[in-house]
């Protein structure tokens, strides 16, 4: 009967009252935001039923973000495996002198698992696939941000993870229903990336109104740590499926089920924030105003023109093309690297394109810690901690993965220089990653649509850019593909570096000051009054 009230109320706010009417809460303490105590609203007898709920509710949200992350990327990263037993193998004439010898690795390879009809998909089709989710997840960034700061990010969080699940469900169906076509597939990928393109954004919105300053290196790093775990899942997942299934239409069966399962558990358990919430308790929602005091909750204009000339937003942009261009040169063609030059299976696939992302999850919660606790007694300003762990990020995979192409067909000493790579790599999400929390309050559903749209670029180039140096899967051809990596790795570092910051923006109280000058004038008071855009006029 208890479940049957909570899904009432979650259907219609007006019966919040009518809840707290029938089932008063008695809160013991503040990490508790519902417990066991209930008195009959009739006679005031203690109710014979218990119910306890001792999670606050920020941290609820804050584990169900980890799982939108991890659901978005195992839809996203999965491909990766699947189509390596996709597609045909176009034998090449091209001679390698350096090409590693399937026996010398004790026959570990196989051209494919499946039963399934293989596709004529060249190099650089697969390239063009590989690459059409970013062309979607680009467009709903900024509309994605927008909308989520004026009417809540909780339902555009969860129709985005449902859409990219529904068509991930459908792949198998109209791959086959085409015969293969890969325009067909490319439409797919393009859809599913134009509902995964709001995570983010929305996501971003949600926990600037939840996350106190003093735990958002923890808190985001715990969120974002589902883009690594997402991945391993994704690829160990994947390889495992193909070799017990043989087929790879199980692959995205599997995951398109756990994205819509996911979001029926996001619309039941969470919201946009604090107080629209209807069983937060009353010292968390105290706690929260408290620590978040200043943040307005009006639907304010948003600064662009302040937004796009501010120097730290173009570093944070620089930052973050720089980790999606490592990150995404990984997650799409570490598997085929695996595959074609070090001729691993699927199964073996799956299971070491898996490794460096767990080692980059653990880094990412060792430095978070490590960073909070900087901060925290004052051994580095925020400001610094960003940069300097930013820059471990960057130096690290740029050096290691390019040390990986210099090992020839050592196989162990290639995927431990990947795992160091991007072990590195997890220093990114104490560092830049949650620096848009640091330069606004207001606007970090629309930032963050800014700054991860333009980074997600790199996801619409790189696959396709690597797909045609890389034609007849050389190690000469990859060592190309991974100094290109390096260099962009340390510049865009660098860019970030010297002109990031972790400082409030004056746009981000642009709309404050007009409001208090407007009530001044309005109380008669003669002050100079300001645009919108800070211009002063004389009164």
């Amino acid at each position: 009967m208890f479940f049957y009230n909570i899904l009432d109320a979650i259907r219609n706010e007006n019966l919040r009252t009518q809840m707290k009417t029938r089932f008063p809460v008695h809160v013991v303490d503040e990490t508790s935001f519902l417990l066991p105590k209930t008195l009959s609203p009739n006679n005031g007898v203690q109710s014979d039923r218990k119910y306890v709920f001792i999670i606050p509710q920020r941290y609820v949200l804050s584990i169900m973000g980890f799982f939108a992350i991890l659901n978005a990327y195992t839809m996203r990263v999965s491909l990766s495996i699947a189509i390596t037993e996709m597609v045909q193998r176009h034998k090449s004439d091209f001679y390698d002198p350096d090409a590693c010898s399937v026996f010398d690795i004790h026959n570990s390879t196989s051209p494919h698992t499946v039963s399934d009809e293989l596709y004529p998909w060249t190099s650089k089709q697969q390239g063009i696939i590989l690459s059409a989710f970013y062309w979607g997840y680009v467009l709903t960034h900024i509309p994605g941000g927008v909308i989520a700061e004026k009417f809540g990010g909780k339902h555009v969080l969860g129709l985005g993870i449902l859409s990219t699940s529904i068509f991930t469900l459908l792949t198998p169906f109209v791959i086959y229903i085409t015969e293969g076509n890969w325009v067909w597939f490319v439409v797919l990928r393009v859809l599913e990336g134009f509902g995964e393109g709001t995570t983010f954004p929305a996501l971003n919105a949600i926990l600037s109104k939840w996350v106190p300053l003093s735990e958002r290196s923890k808190l985001g790093t715990l969120v974002y740590a589902g883009s690594q775990i997402g991945t391993v899942l994704a690829n160990s997942i994947s390889g495992a499926l193909i070799h017990s299934t043989r087929t790879w239409a199980s692959v995205f069966y599997f995951f398109g089920c756990m994205g819509c399962l996911w979001t029926l558990l996001w619309t039941l358990l969470c919201y946009s924030d604090p107080e629209s919430h209807p069983f937060i308790s009353t010292e968390e929602k105290d706690y929260l105003k408290k620590q978040m005091a200043g943040i307005s909750k009006d639907n304010r204009k948003i600064p662009w023109t302040a937004i796009l000339t501010s120097v730290p937003i173009w570093a944070l942009v620089a930052a973050q093309i720089g980790h999606d261009w490592g990150f995404f040169a990984m997650v799409t063609d570490l598997p085929i690297y695996l595959k074609e030059v070090l001729h691993f299976n699927v199964k073996q696939n799956g299971f070491l394109s898996s490794i460096p992302y767990i080692v980059m999850w653990i880094v990412s919660l060792v430095t978070a810690y490590i960073c909070d606790m900087l901060i925290t007694k004052k051994c580095m300003s925020i400001s610094f901690a960003r940069k300097f762990f930013s820059t471990f990020g960057s130096f690290g995979p740029a050096v290691f993965l390019l040390l990986a192409s210099y090992v020839g067909c050592d196989r162990d000493i290639a995927i431990l220089m990947f795992t160091i790579g991007m072990g590195f790599m997890g220093c990114f999400y104490c560092g830049m990653k949650v620096n848009i929390l640091d330069l606004t309050t207001h606007y970090a559903g629309t930032i963050m649509a800014i700054v991860n749209g333009i980074g997600a670029l790199s996801g619409i180039l790189v696959p396709y850019l690597i797909s045609a140096l890389t034609e007849n899967h050389t190690l000469s051809e990859w060592r190309n593909v991974f100094w290109i990596t390096f260099g962009v790795l340390v510049v865009t570092d660098l860019i970030f570096v010297f002109f990031g910051s972790a400082e409030i923006q004056p746009f981000d109280s642009i709309y404050d000051k007009e409001v208090t000058e407007k009530t001044d004038e309005f109380n008669g008071i003669d002050l100079h009054k300001k645009t919108y855009h800070g211009e002063i006029e004389e009164a």
